[in-house]
């Protein structure tokens, strides 16, 4: 099959783009994020988005973004925190190395503080963090692979620990 070595899912904040990075580097691999490939391609950020054309409409540059990523990057990829509500991105990952970073709501709070600047969590934060894991937290792991947490682990060791879960020595 061909595509990302491995695909990164998980909540927004939990460092999917940091141990990504770090993935790729000991891999000998690039990274890509499909959220930097929107914003490049937008011109502005995800809450600019959100704030001006709405959910649906930021679904939709989303989907896109997978799907050419998926079929097109070979190294590390990393999605955005809800990319995985779409059924279509779903099927399009079965079959490759999926790795779903956990965190729970406290780790949420000491490592986003769980701004406004996450458009979905603008009003009251940790209540909308929580529904949303609710409602994502069983397509996280029916996707992947492998679930490795987060919770107190530097980036350096979550990445270590990816590579300890899929057996795979850095390059």
């Amino acid at each position: 099959m061909t595509g990302p070595r491995i695909v990164l899912i998980g909540p927004m904040g939990v460092g999917k783009t940091t141990v990504g990075e770090l993935l790729a580097e000991r891999l000998g691999t690039t990274f890509r994020d499909t959220d930097a490939d929107i914003v490049a391609a937008e011109g502005r950020q995800i809450a600019e988005i959100f704030v001006d054309d709405g959910e649906p409409a930021f679904r939709e540059l989303e989907r896109r973004a997978v799907r050419t990523a998926v079929t097109e990057h070979p190294g590390v990829l990393a999605l955005g925190g809800g990319a995985i509500l779409d059924a279509g991105t779903r099927e399009l990952l079965a079959g490759h190395t999926v790795v779903y970073l956990s965190m729970d709501v406290e780790e949420a709070v000491k490592r986003t503080g769980l701004n406004a600047a996450r458009p979905l969590l603008a009003v009251n934060p940790r209540k909308q963090w929580r529904e949303l894991m609710e409602a994502r937290r069983h397509l996280y792991t029916d996707a992947a692979r492998v679930v490795v947490p987060t919770d107190g682990r530097s980036p350096e060791e979550v990445a270590a620990a990816v590579l300890d879960a899929l057996e795979w020595k850095e390059a």
